[in-house]
């Protein structure tokens, strides 16, 4: 049976354009959304507490390159069958692939410990229940939701759960900004070159271009197509046109999607914690308190549900993953449109991501050094991968007649270039 996605996808040909336009978005809603996790939530209400409307600019900046890089993923899913490892492992160096797997797995886990336990602190705040007893029943039911749901289910729920994200929108607003000072802020790039705004900028980069969004976009696109039950051998070719069509729309539709909340959010603290002087803030949380007697309780509340949805979201996300990765790279059977006994392996890859992202809130471990870790790997692992993302894209072996354009290798190989500035950035940041 069809997931309600790919049968939207399916009948994407109607002639009513909002049910076109609803159906095709899949996979790029998700990974744009899933982008702004707990983890992404506090990193860009730092930003915005600490320097004001003075990074604005990024989430207009990092949109071509991020929709580029996601883009160039979902096609080589969609043309070669396969996710992004194992595209890769055919043609190009094994041993650098187990690195770069393992790392990924390590990171995404550390990523899942800080947003559970940022997801455990926000609905601490809300309840006034300790947060570690909502660390095993976030982590639990996610699991539990990704094993034993369908596929249909898991992936029409994830994908209306991205609106949950417009919390954020309408908690800016509830802030009441200064809206002539964020567009100049907007459209004229400034940065201060101290430790604390290059950090910040790292930290942002790090945070909208992750390597597990890579793989996680990739993987959905071929489960989409296993889902939609592509038709005879001959009619592939067109099938696979209509899909590199749906996807465009889809991935850029998410990044787009992704940068609006990224902007609202900085806008937001920009305009109630940097504006009153409340400049320490160390975690999402810390966020939405400031935020109540700033900008009301209805801004507050926003903000802190805001923190669980996402989490909600970006931990399968993160968990899948480094599944597909890991899978992929060892061959082994992958997919979350298949049971349990029919992928034992890629099962318990997630489910030891998740458990140990629990775990490591059970240690009490700060979710500010845990955020910091998961960024630092992530930072170095990211432009290794994105050369081989962008030779995987240009591969004809792999990719026939649908081999990056110019536009998309001018912003892939601007973003590869721009995220190894940024690895060597935090390097030198983190030892000074």
């Amino acid at each position: 049976m069809k997931s309600p996605i790919s049968r939207a996808r399916s009948g994407s040909h109607t002639h009513n354009p909002l049910i076109r336009y609803l159906g095709v978005l899949g996979p790029g809603l998700v990974t744009g959304a899933s982008d702004d996790d707990p983890g992404g939530i506090a990193t860009y209400s730092i930003a915005g507490a600490q320097l004001g409307h003075g990074l604005l600019w990024t989430a207009v900046a990092t949109l071509p390159l991020m929709t580029a890089v996601q883009l160039i993923c979902a096609r080589i899913g969609l043309v070669s069958g396969h996710g992004l490892a194992g595209a890769i492992r055919g043609h190009y160096p094994r041993p650098f692939l187990y690195v770069g797997c393992t790392l990924l797995l390590i990171a995404n886990t550390f990523n899942i410990s800080a947003d559970l336990g940022g997801m455990a602190d926000a609905a601490a705040m809300l309840t006034g229940v300790p947060s570690l007893t909502f660390v095993p029943l976030f982590g639990g039911a996610i699991l539990a939701g990704m094993i034993y749901a369908s596929y249909a289910t898991f992936a029409c729920s994830v994908k209306w759960l991205t609106t949950v994200l417009f919390a954020y929108v309408l908690a800016a607003i509830f802030a009441h900004p200064d809206w002539a000072a964020a567009l100049r802020a907007t459209v004229v790039p400034s940065l201060m070159w101290d430790t604390t705004s290059l950090t910040t900028l790292v930290g942002i980069l790090g945070t909208t271009i992750s390597p597990y969004l890579f793989f996680w976009q990739a993987s959905q696109e071929v489960e989409e197509q296993h889902a939609h039950a592509l038709k005879a051998r001959e009619d592939r070719r067109a099938q696979i046109e209509h899909a590199l069509r749906d996807a465009r729309l889809d991935v850029t539709v998410g990044m787009c999607f992704s940068n609006l909340v990224m902007y609202f959010i900085m806008l937001t603290t920009a305009s109630t914690l940097f504006r009153t002087g409340l400049r320490d803030i160390q975690s999402s949380r810390q966020a939405a308190e400031a935020l109540r007697p700033l900008a009301g309780d209805a801004a507050y509340l926003l903000f802190a549900l805001g923190i669980i949805g996402t989490g909600l979201l970006a931990v399968p996300v993160l968990a899948g993953s480094a599944s597909y990765a890991i899978a992929e790279l060892f061959a082994w059977r992958a997919g979350l449109n298949l049971a349990p006994r029919r992928a034992r392996q890629f099962y318990l890859v997630l489910a030891a991501a998740i458990v140990g992202g629990m775990l490591l809130d059970l240690f009490d471990t700060n979710p500010i050094r845990m955020l910091f870790l998961s960024a630092l790997l992530n930072g170095l692992l990211a432009p290794p991968l994105l050369v081989l993302v962008m030779l995987t894209g240009g591969n004809r072996a792999i990719m026939g007649e649908h081999v990056n354009g110019p536009w998309l290798n001018m912003f892939g190989w601007a973003a590869t270039a721009i995220m190894a500035g940024a690895a060597v950035a935090l390097l030198v940041t983190s030892l000074s």
